[in-house]
């Protein structure tokens, strides 16, 4: 058995930041299904391939309902703060509470009630950006705030709590951090959701998704409990905005670290197809999830070569999978013209994530308006100095200094 490496200090190769931990690559070609000790204490099962990944994921004979493996040494069995509602929910409950968010999340919901406003603040971002110092953080300017204002629009939550929220949010999905630093962002967030609802109560708020599940809760409070809606609120809230920001941030550091990549975007900026094809694949090569998901099964399954008992818990490490050579040709190269089915940025099968269509659309606003723009946008500290987040949840760039 090996120590895993999933807990920080994840080892990433200074001269090859957006790669994966080399070891991921030599579990995926030698052992693809290996048992494991991961830093915290549990013993387990890390999946590095794209085919037993998307099985784990897909396959109903693994549960949702896990022990956290990515916490810090001796930190086992802790359960969150807050209700996790469908996060941890199997079939057929995990979709009827998932329906009562989903109606927002489509396709067709977030073209037609968000886009609109995200064409806006980004234009608006980018105004500021022309108006002020040539050098500029791109974090504190684009990545950050724009993450921050749609889920403030889509949850009816006052822009002005965001640097409050998010600093909360920091301090939770930082895996660096202690169970009571951790604890701290979660009991602010909790507090926060609770007042927040209690207000909406009050005034008979409509319009916003919280408003939606206050009136959900009011026709069926037995469906639909306090825990219940102050965790979905919890949940929307922090994972709703520092997914897109670390993405939003590490995409720009790739466009901005490789010519080819970012000249093909430059001349496809008017072209939604290109665009979009682009920003999937900046999804599989970056997969910004770093530390894995994790499944348990629950009864005995044969993966891969391996036969994974009854109680086991199997974490899929995306960022390895995604960069599976048998799925993927030259798959340490981001390329914009990839013929792509599908990838595990997201997730796969019922627990796919459910905001993926809104960090989408910010994603194919952003990056193609942002170097439209700013076509000459370049770095202004060499890119081995941009410091990366090797502890949060999500990988990312902490800071990105650029000159326009």
């Amino acid at each position: 058995m090996i120590e895993s490496i999933l807990h920080q200090p994840v080892t990433r190769s200074t001269a090859a930041p957006l790669d994966p931990p080399v070891e991921y690559h030599q579990l995926r070609e030698d052992k693809p299904v290996h048992r494991v000790c991961f830093p915290n204490g549990l013993e387990g099962w890390l999946v590095t391939r794209f085919e037993e990944g998307s099985t784990v994921f897909g396959d109903p004979r693994f549960t949702a309902r896990r022990q956290r493996h990515d916490t810090l040494p001796g930190e086992t069995g802790h359960d969150t703060p807050f209700d996790p509602v469908f996060v941890m929910m199997d079939e057929p409950d995990h979709s009827l509470y998932r329906r009562l968010l989903s109606g927002r999340f489509t396709p067709k919901s977030v073209q037609n009630r968000l886009q609109p406003y995200i064409d806006q603040i980004v234009d608006q971002h980018l105004d500021a950006i022309a108006a002020g110092p040539e050098t500029f953080d791109f974090v504190q300017a684009i990545s950050l705030p724009i993450p921050c204002l749609v889920i403030c629009e889509l949850l009816g939550v006052p822009y002005a709590d965001r640097d409050e929220f998010h600093h909360a949010t920091e301090a939770l999905m930082d895996m660096g951090n202690t169970r009571a630093e951790r604890d701290r962002g979660a009991h602010w967030l909790i507090d926060y959701i609770t007042d927040l609802i209690a207000e909406k109560k009050r005034s008979n708020t409509t319009g916003d998704l919280l408003a939606e599940l206050i009136a959900a809760q009011r026709a069926d409070a037995s469906f639909v409990t306090d825990s219940q809606l102050i965790g979905m609120g919890v949940l929307l809230l922090f994972a709703g905005h520092d997914t897109t920001a670390a993405m939003l941030g590490l995409s720009a550091y790739t466009l901005l670290t490789h010519p080819e990549q970012r000249r093909h975007l430059i001349d496809h900026t008017d072209e939604p197809l290109k665009v979009g094809t682009m920003v999937e694949e900046l999804m599989r090569y970056l997969t910004i999830v770093q530390f894995g998901l994790g499944r348990v099964a629950l009864q005995d399954v044969e993966l891969g070569d391996a036969r994974i008992g009854k109680g086991d818990l199997v974490v899929v490490a995306m960022n390895a999978a995604n960069r599976d050579p048998r799925v993927f040709t030259d798959p340490d190269i981001p390329d914009f013209e990839r013929k792509m089915t599908r990838h595990l940025a997201f997730g796969y099968g019922v627990h796919q994530c459910l905001g993926q269509n809104v960090a989408r659309a910010e994603l194919k606003t952003v990056l193609p308006k942002l170097f439209q723009r700013f076509p000459e946008l370049r770095l202004a500290v060499p890119a081995d100095e941009v410091p990366m987040d090797v502890t949060g949840t999500n990988y990312g760039v902490k800071k990105l200094l650029v000159t326009r």
